[in-house]
């Protein structure tokens, strides 16, 4: 079962919500009121009220435009984690809005062990310090203790039930004024009956459910359910919910497919059903995870696609004044196998209900050749623009690359009105040699990995590879005391007083040598960075190119400042770079940091090669 989003979700949470937090302006909760949340039987059912009256949960996860959901209706806005919370929740009140806020936990398969009661300890610190932080700021709405950490632990082992219990009782105690929730993968095996049976203090189930949905009502009551529930990811299916062609990928439904997937999710298992409170529609923004479409709703360029259209309409009663356009389908010609040197020809059927002109841009890219698990960051397959030689509103010709192997053929439909439509159909080129690996990217120098005055597009390298005991490690890139000279600088955090943890800025998120990526940085000098310790005496290393040549993808120089002792006052370190191959580095930057006895806590700031 998928962990959507940006997984992996909160340590890459910093691989998708830095991007916004990055940009946005963040605040201090000290002064903030809460306002109080609460969840009260009614009748056969649950309500949930804020501030004393009825509040249905109408929202979205993910970084994409507050201003969009909250235009379309939404009313909620749900994260993974706490990384960048100030930003999003600072965003959340100036829009009237509310923030489902998550508390990462540790998964089996990231190395967390429910049994070391070393990290369990260190995981439930990190949760203490979020509650004390956060509780009274006006947007929250609900903590989400974990998401789909159940993933690969046996129904028999309460271990995972049982820290989650902790850390909702220290919830509840710190902070009477929220409900607490933990979010599952679907509904199935023990896990409902396990979170009644063992997590007294939890008070609504979230669940994250796919080509599922629909039937969530009477599945959840079947498996034990009796607790309120939140749906707190649905959208299409997913790659392993689908069928797949005759060479195996998955075939990936129309924006237009996905409008109707998402009206009868949300008619069936949301709206009316006396134990549902409301649900977060994924994923607000978009990613690529399976192809560059599968679960957005907004394309890069922040165009709504048609099933914005929808929740629009359920959530507020009224259709869009100027609706998205749609496809009726995109299909290829004859057969979708095509011998290599050949053209295909593709026909679109598109239309626009507001009667707005429409642009269709095609694109041809190879299929992925792996996917991520839990929801994690994938690499962007390669393109090819050269392969289509002539193209209209209702078809184009397609000269197949020169390589064997599946691609796939996408269509952008955008219309005069910020509407979009997308659509995509796999091909396979036969005979030719096989794709050679991406080239690496060259970079423009200055390339800069984290700026407190905000970074525009993608950013080059993520801070998704976090290592030793990853439970007590904590970054806010959006933190406002003390900058050093932007908005903001990055709070870096070792919480526990015991063994060591890190974090390494990755090409891309999550690889470790396996994939290719990186960056090209030659005629790079050197790597610059502004730190300071939060009192002064911390011992930090900070290095980058830490993949060997044992990888399949290794990094071709490293460089490193061993054992640094930060002082309070900004100061700038440097990690020169003459007469290194800076051909392909994959990770751009690292810090790591051994407790003493106390933990440690640091910030950073302009991180760039020059």
């Amino acid at each position: 079962m998928k962990d959507s989003f940006l997984s992996t979700r909160i340590y890459p949470l910093l691989a998708t919500v830095a991007v916004t937090a990055l940009l946005g302006c963040a605040v201090r909760h000290a002064d903030a009121q809460a306002v109080p949340v609460t969840v009260s039987r009614q009748g056969s059912g649950y309500q949930l009220q804020r501030a004393g009256k009825p509040y249905f949960v109408k929202g979205a996860g993910g970084t994409g435009s507050m201003d969009l959901l909250q235009a379309s209706g939404g009313n909620s806005i749900r994260t993974w984690g706490v990384d960048g919370a100030d930003g999003v929740l600072a965003d959340a009140v100036k829009h009237g809005m509310t923030v489902t806020l998550g508390m990462w936990l540790g998964h089996k398969d990231q190395g967390f062990d429910y049994h070391d009661a070393a990290a369990v300890a260190a995981q439930r610190d990190n949760a203490r310090a979020a509650v004390a932080r956060y509780k009274d700021s006006p947007a929250l709405l609900v903590w989400a203790i974990g998401n789909e950490m159940e993933t690969g632990q046996s129904d028999d082992d309460p271990a995972v039930w049982n820290a989650i219990e902790e850390i909702a009782a220290i919830t509840k105690k710190l902070d009477p004024n929220h409900p607490t929730m933990t979010v599952v993968a679907e509904v199935g095996g023990a896990k409902v009956r396990n979170i009644h049976r063992y997590c007294p203090d939890i008070d609504i189930v979230g669940i994250n459910s796919y080509a599922g949905g629909p039937s969530i009502p009477v599945r959840y009551v079947k498996a034990g359910g009796t607790k309120p529930y939140i749906l707190t990811e649905y959208g299409p299916p997913g790659t392993w919910e689908t069928g797949k062609n005759a060479w195996g990928v998955p075939i990936e439904p129309t924006s237009t497919e996905k409008t109707a997937i998402y009206r009868n999710v949300y008619t069936k298992a949301v709206a009316g059903q006396p134990l549902c409170l409301g649900g977060y529609a994924f994923v607000w923004g978009n990613k690529q995870e399976a192809t560059a479409t599968w679960f957005g709703l907004l394309l890069p360029d922040g165009r709504k696609l048609g099933p914005v259209d929808a929740l629009q309409e359920m959530w507020t009663g009224k259709s869009p004044a100027n609706p998205s356009p749609t496809i009726g389908g995109l299909k290829i010609e004859g057969s979708n196998t095509v011998a290599q040197g050949k053209t295909l020809q593709a026909t679109l059927d598109a239309r626009s209900p507001s009667g707005s002109p429409l642009t269709v841009t095609y694109v041809v890219e190879g299929e992925p050749t792996s996917h991520g698990t839990g929801g994690a960051n994938e690499t962007v397959p390669q393109n090819f623009p050269e392969s289509v030689e002539k193209s209209g509103p209702t078809g184009v010709t397609v000269r197949v690359p020169p390589y064997a192997g599946s691609y796939r053929l996408f269509a952008y439909v955008r219309d005069a009105h910020q509407g979009a439509a997308v659509a995509n159909v796999p091909f396979f080129v036969s005979g030719g040699a096989d794709m050679p690996p991406p080239t690496v990217r060259k970079a423009s120098l200055p390339l800069v990995l984290y700026s407190g005055n905000g970074a525009a597009g993608e950013l080059p390298f993520i801070p998704a590879g976090f290592m030793g005991n990853t439970g007590a490690i904590h970054m806010d890139p959006a933190w406002t005391d003390n900058p050093h000279g932007g908005k903001t600088c990055l709070k870096a955090e070792y919480a526990a007083k015991d063994n060591w943890g890190g974090v390494v800025w990755q090409s891309p998120a999550n690889d470790w040598g396996t994939q290719p990526g990186g960056w090209n940085l030659t005629g790079a000098t050197k790597l610059t960075f502004w730190a300071r310790g939060a009192k002064g005496g911390e011992k930090v290393s900070f290095q980058f190119g830490i993949l060997d040549r044992d990888k399949q993808f290794y990094d071709t120089a490293t460089g490193k400042l061993d054992s640094v002792i930060l002082t309070p006052t900004w100061t700038q370190y440097t990690i020169p770079l003459a007469r290194k191959d800076l051909s392909r580095i994959k990770t751009g930057f690292v810090w790591t940091a051994a407790a003493t006895g106390e933990p440690v806590t640091f910030y950073l700031d302009s991180i760039r090669y020059e």
